[in-house]
């Protein structure tokens, strides 16, 4: 062991004090543990400090050092696993302390995979190394090293514990924080994901919609107007009484069928009111044909306090709530066995809220095919309300049927964005 004086009460003091005013106004790491580097030096003479903190899960480590520049620093951006640290011990509080006077043959630093090769690239041969503790908690530790052996005393080590305990309370606090900051990051870059996924699909959404609305002027431009001409052949044929009436009045019939189904597929598919009259009149127009295809005397209403808001949306935007609207009145049309439906369109301070109410069976009690049908159009109405970044939520309505909400912001750039 080299012999040193002991340092005096008051000279210790003053250390103490020298080293509360370095770390103050400090707000990272390794500021924190070169500005006290030289103080402390004073009190624990040293070729190298660091500290190793506990990430918050425990499992890994990340240093910061002052003095030498080994690979330890490589710990600040990408921590390891806690059990290859050499000092290990002391981080799970299997040891009070760790003092060697030649950790170049010291046993306890040579396990297997532990990350020591600072220890001997740098021959850094003294080593004492005391924990970091918070409400009695050990969170790190604090290290010390030189070149030269057999340089640290049991002296030493109370000393390396008052720079501990002065340090504790400060580098935990750094500890949370730069927890809590790349926590923000990762959120941040997984909104920033989110955002360019929900974009992307936004985008991809209206190209299928309007490649939906291009088929359905197809399909009714050239489709349509094949059948129809087809239908007046057939009809001409009959009255020439060529063919047996009978099979001209059937395949007549079959034909006139196919031509409503094939409307209703271009009405979906193409929503002129909507897009020609507004949203309330596309609306009442589903409502009305919904209601007439299913052959179901249901009562149909629509409700609007909103001044026509939702008509000074985005295109892109209107398309998508009419969409979700249209998916919840065919849900409840086809399996909610109501009375009557009514969609109300209102104003709830900055936002637009528009509910689709019957007074139908409910949600728990629809036959199993039949259920998991209208899971699947639940499940596209929450999409595309995410899709716009709107809310959306199912609940029983207040008439004991089922209620289907949509809440976005009521500005035009906010509700687009």
């Amino acid at each position: 062991m080299v012999d040193r004086a002991p340092i005096r009460p008051q000279d210790m003091l003053n250390h103490v004090l020298a080293i509360s005013r370095a770390i103050a106004g400090q707000t990272e790491f390794q500021p924190v543990i070169q500005a006290v580097s030289r103080e402390v030096a004073q009190i624990l003479p040293h070729d190298h400090l660091d500290v190793c903190i506990l990430v918050v899960d425990q499992d890994t480590v990340a240093a910061f050092e002052t003095g030498l520049h080994t690979r330890w620093s490589a710990w600040h951006e990408h921590p390891v696993a806690a059990r290859f640290s050499p000092i290990r011990s002391v981080l799970w509080g299997e040891v009070p302390y760790i003092v060697t006077e030649d950790a170049l043959t010291d046993e306890r630093f040579q396990f297997e995979g532990a990350f020591n090769h600072p220890i001997f690239d740098a021959r850094l041969r003294s080593r004492l190394h005391v924990p970091l503790r918070v409400q009695g908690a050990i969170f790190g530790a604090l290290s010390a090293s030189t070149h030269a052996a057999g340089v640290y005393t049991h002296a030493d080590v109370e000393a390396a514990r008052h720079v501990a305990d002065l340090l504790a309370p400060y580098f935990h606090a750094l500890r949370i924080g730069e927890q809590v900051r790349r926590s923000a990051i990762i959120e941040a870059e997984a909104r920033a994901r989110e955002e360019g996924l929900r974009e992307s699909a936004q985008k991809l959404t209206e190209a299928l919609e309007r490649e939906r609305q291009r088929i359905g002027m197809d399909l009714h431009d050239e489709t349509l107007a094949e059948l129809t001409r087809l239908t007046r052949r057939i009809e001409r044929l009959a009255e020439r009484g060529t063919v047996p009436s009978a099979a001209v009045s059937a395949l007549a019939g079959d034909l006139q069928a196919s031509i409503r189904g094939l409307r209703r597929i271009i009405d979906d598919a193409r929503p002129n009111v909507l897009q020609l009259f507004g949203f309330v009149d596309g609306i009442e127009n589903l409502l009305e044909r919904s209601v007439r295809d299913s052959g179901l005397a249901i009562s149909t209403r629509v409700v609007d306090s909103t001044g026509g808001r939702i008509d000074r949306l985005g295109e892109p935007l209107k398309v998508a709530l009419f969409r979700i609207v249209q998916e919840a009145v065919n849900n409840a049309v086809r399996h909610g066995r109501p009375e009557g439906i009514v969609v109300y369109l209102t104003r709830v301070g900055e936002r637009i809220r528009i509910a689709v109410e019957d007074d139908g069976i409910g949600l728990g009690t629809a036959p199993g095919a039949a259920a998991g049908r209208r899971i699947g159009g639940i499940n596209n109405m929450r999409t595309r309300a995410r899709l716009v970044s709107a809310d959306f939520r199912l609940e029983a309505g207040p008439s004991g049927g089922t209620r289907v909400v949509v809440e976005l912001p009521a500005t035009p750039v906010a509700a687009e964005a």
